[in-house]
């Protein structure tokens, strides 16, 4: 070997142990903490910008304490569920869990994950459902225990657009009637003068509209189904008359342009630089959509442009009748701790403090991270959370609206996903065709998801 080959064998072997070194020193902390705290293993769908708030609450987490060492692992959403199930029934199942999906009953009946009161003193159970805001804790609720623990609350509102509504003399609508009466005012058949419709129905919101027109959609005393009561048929009636108005051909074929928006554009917003209006003057939506609106106003202010302004108001209720005041349907986050999870109890504790029950400032933190709704008034009171709605005031209204009582998920039965499924194909088949009979098509959907329940519930010994 000449001289040349020497040097080259020697730096390359000088890389690899300076290679070796960095490595085993970045490891050294992770495998410390190991041998001296208990590990949880913790499985997540976040990404992006996300990740790296999940990232810091388990960070912040790990430093808080002695005795646990939280893990976190970024699992695909389409494959977490698969996977969950295989690693159940393997016997090596993660510590805990973050969902989204309608499963609490399912999992629970299936033995897939424990109750939370297999894990600490009832007395504990109690105390984290007596602090939790009502939705928060109907999210994890089943037959009247507490089956997972919520982070984070997804509530709809409407948005409207200001600047349109000043224009026709009109106030945010807080009857079901003044909305009605702003979208006959405002919107032709797409193409008035505003360059939009001003409101239109979404048949995925019978949900938020049922419970605010007075609808339970399900008893959980005696496992009836209630689809077709007739605050879910009024409620479907006022969509339906959207379609009767404006014509369901034309109403489907505005909404196939909302598909031809770029990205996850918001259609609330102006596309074209020249423009003060999108493709709607209100519409529902949840309180991720204020981040776009902030970014949106900023690049306008930015670039010297006009900027509409925009605003955030309660579903209205209808007039003179039983309905709801902020109501909707509510969705969110939870943690759930798979059967046989090797380190339960710490699972819990690193879900109490991501949700600041021992620690609000802590999740006041990690909310206004990610621009996340707290489960608790005691993390929405902290000062750290209080600047951070005073600088959102759009996002804040959601926030106040998680407070209310009247926010209701999906019934937590087993079949959820597919009570949720027929409810919404019915909503969708009455809006597409309203010279059908609604409560034809509500009575045909009650029926099918009471048929599939019951089938359900004999099969697993809940019969009522």
């Amino acid at each position: 070997m000449n001289w040349r080959g020497l040097a080259v064998c020697v730096m390359l072997a000088a890389l690899c142990l300076i290679t070796w070194f960095a490595l085993e020193k970045k490891d050294r902390p992770f495998q410390a903490s190991l041998t001296s705290k208990q590990e949880v293993v913790f499985w997540h769908f976040w990404g992006g910008e996300d990740r790296d708030v999940v990232d810091d609450v388990v960070r912040r987490f790990n430093e808080s304490q002695e005795q646990y060492f939280v893990r976190s692992i970024a699992m695909p959403g389409n494959n977490l569920q698969a996977k969950l199930f295989l690693s159940v029934a393997g016997g090596d199942p993660p510590d805990l869990v973050n969902q989204d999906d309608p499963v609490i009953a399912d999992w629970g009946e299936r033995g897939v994950i424990k109750a939370i009161d297999e894990i600490i003193p009832d007395e504990d159970v109690q105390s984290l459902e007596s602090w939790m805001f009502d939705s928060a804790r109907r999210l994890t609720t089943y037959q009247g225990r507490l089956y997972g623990i919520c982070n984070g609350l997804d509530i709809r509102a409407l948005y409207f657009n200001q600047t349109v509504l000043d224009r026709f003399g009109f106030q945010p609508p807080k009857t079901i009637e003044e909305l009605s009466a702003i979208s006959t005012t405002i919107s032709g058949n797409g193409d008035d003068e505003s360059g939009s419709f001003a409101y239109l129905p979404d048949s995925r919101r019978l949900w938020a509209w049922g419970y605010v027109f007075g609808a339970d959609f399900y008893d959980s005393e005696i496992a009836d189904v209630q689809v077709d009561s007739p605050e879910v048929i009024n409620a479907l009636r006022w969509m339906t008359s959207f379609s009767k108005k404006f014509g369901p051909d034309n109403i489907i074929a505005y909404r196939k342009g909302d598909q031809s928006l770029p990205g996850k554009a918001f259609p609330l917003l102006p596309v074209s630089d020249d423009e003060l209006v999108g493709r709607y003057s209100i519409l529902m939506d949840g309180q991720w959509r204020v981040r776009n609106i902030v970014e949106f106003q900023k690049d306008r202010q930015t670039r010297g442009l006009a900027v509409p302004k925009f605003g955030v108001c309660p579903l209205p209720i209808p007039k003179d009748s039983t309905g709801r005041e902020r109501a909707g349907w509510v969705n969110g986050n939870f943690f759930v701790v798979p059967k046989n999870a090797k380190n339960a109890k710490g699972a819990v504790e690193f879900a109490k403090f991501w949700i600041g029950f021992n620690s609000p400032v802590e999740a006041a933190r990690t909310c206004a991270d990610g621009g996340w709704i707290p489960v608790s008034s005691k993390v929405a009171e902290t000062k750290v959370f209080q600047d951070y709605t005073d600088s959102n005031p759009l996002f804040a209204q959601f926030v106040n609206l998680a407070k209310s009582k009247n926010q209701f998920p999906i019934p937590q039965v087993v079949g959820a996903s597919m009570f949720r499924r027929t409810v919404e194909s019915a909503a969708y088949r009455a809006i597409t065709n309203p010279d059908l009979k609604i409560e034809t098509i509500l009575r045909d959907a009650d029926q099918e998801i009471q048929i599939h329940l019951d089938r359900v519930n004999r099969r697993i010994g809940n019969d009522k």
